[in-house]
């Protein structure tokens, strides 16, 4: 897929959203983010993108130190800003939060339009390359557009292309990252069957004591059916189960976010 045209057109999207939220006002709630309104949202995502634009461009071998980022990146007119532990941010959404969420969008594109996928990059995951930080944020992008839409009226569903490539990178990085990092249960081979009913997509994912293994097939304890869409908003919690079409035992889907607990 074209991949910095999806982040392009998603960062563009999530920024008609929040432009609409701040014409209409106080910034709305984001029902999908608890404790956050609009302002919170175009903040984190300001941030987000500054933060990777930092370890790419400055060849960094470690996380950015976020106080300094917030020193050296963002405008000094930070009036009506969210503040860090006070969330959710109420009034209107500030002018220079929007200016500051379009200059980092723009400056990360540059920097993924100028640099091969190919190029190291530090990440957190064991790949080391620019092309991580790619996928990872054409995903935040359009879960966080999600958001923002939601916010404000109707969400569009996600691209086919980055909804498909969502859900295999939530088998494949996220979901054994977010075992590490949080309290989880081990395994007891919960296998659980993803179909996608809106073109070609399988994966039957098994969770087996600390391991995570994903396939394309063989017998499972429950399966979710729906659109490539649908898929990764319920994997991203956007959705609950209820939206798509559930076969199988419902008490192990019960467990699926306990064995692979949200961020």
């Amino acid at each position: 897929m074209d991949a910095v045209a999806h982040f392009h057109r998603e960062a563009r999207a999530f920024h008609a959203a929040a432009r609409e939220a701040a014409r209409a006002g106080d910034a709305p709630v984001v029902p999908s983010c608890p404790g956050w309104t609009m302002s919170d949202l175009v903040f984190h995502l300001a941030a987000v993108h500054r933060f990777v634009a930092a370890i790419i461009r400055d060849r960094l071998d470690g996380p950015p130190d976020p106080a300094e980022l917030a020193r050296t990146e963002f405008p000094a007119d930070t009036a009506g800003w969210p503040v860090l532990g006070r969330n959710p941010t109420p009034g209107p959404i500030a002018p220079t939060l929007l200016d500051a969420f379009d200059e980092g969008a723009d400056r990360l594109e540059a920097l993924f339009r100028e640099l091969p996928p190919d190029a190291p990059a530090w990440t957190w995951s064991q790949e080391h390359t620019v092309g991580f930080w790619l996928r990872m944020q054409i995903i935040e992008a359009a879960v966080h557009r999600w958001d923002a839409e939601n916010a404000v009226g109707a969400a569009g569903p996600i691209h086919e292309e980055i909804a498909v490539d969502a859900v295999t990178q939530t088998f494949e990085v996220m979901a054994p990252a977010r075992r590490a990092l949080l309290p989880a249960p081990p395994g007891a081979g919960e296998r659980f069957r993803f179909l996608r009913t809106d073109g070609p997509g399988e994966w039957v994912v098994c969770i087996d004591g600390e391991h995570v293994r994903v396939g394309d097939g063989g017998a499972s304890d429950v399966g979710l059916a729906g659109t490539a869409s649908d898929l990764m908003l319920f994997l991203w919690r956007r959705i609950p189960a209820g939206a798509l079409a559930v076969h199988g035992d419902k008490a192990v889907l019960d467990r699926y976010f306990d064995l692979v607990p949200p961020l």
